[in-house]
């Protein structure tokens, strides 16, 4: 990609593949180039410790917000509604790049209102995905086993799809999407002092 064209790179894995973790270790390496958005989504989904940094709204200030026109794409998941500002759109027309937790049945419209996306899936080995929902302690066996199912189908066709290997310490996969970030935008992301 040129510098200088926007591009929309969605971030997606199943649950428990480490999407917030990897974007909270990139955030204090990339926060210095001005070119990088990290879109911040709201969710009608109370904030907490555990999951993304949202911007929460309940379900009746959502539907006020996406009739306003603040929302570039709007989906529903899981019972719960999420939407990418405008804002992400406008830094995107502006030629910046936006990075965000993404979502399988929303790559399409995202492709359609962005333009330029590129998919980043995180794949994270049957075993290792398994432990780490244990671990969370969120659902039951039987909805582990669920989820373990659903990380195993495939993502929707788009243009733009490359995959990181997050089974390991988070660093591996932040330094492949530094890597990423170098050879396809040719942007000079700073080295880690973690490698």
């Amino acid at each position: 990609m040129e510098r200088g064209r926007g591009c929309f790179i969605a971030i997606v894995g199943p649950s428990g593949a480490g999407k917030d973790t990897l974007i909270t270790w990139l955030k204090p390496r990339l926060d210095v180039i001005d070119d990088i958005l990290f879109v911040r989504r709201a969710v009608t989904r109370d904030a907490d410790a555990g999951s993304e940094d949202h911007a929460s709204l309940d379900r009746e200030a959502f539907a006020a917000e996406e009739e306003a026109g603040r929302f570039a794409v709007c989906w529903e998941a899981h019972g719960l509604r999420y939407g990418i500002p405008t804002a992400a759109l406008h830094h995107v027309e502006k030629g910046g790049i936006a990075i965000a937790n993404g979502s399988r049945r929303a790559l399409g419209e995202i492709e359609r209102v962005f333009g330029d996306l590129l998919v980043v899936s995180l794949t994270v080995d049957g075993h290792v995905l398994a432990e780490r929902l244990a671990k969370r302690g969120r659902e039951t066996a039987d909805e582990i086993e669920k989820r373990l199912a659903r990380s195993a189908e495939s993502l929707p066709n788009v243009s733009r799809l490359l995959e990181i290997d997050n089974s390991g310490p988070v660093e591996q996969a932040g330094l492949a999407f530094l890597d990423l970030l170098r050879d396809e935008f040719r942007l000079k992301a700073p080295q880690s002092q973690e490698a």
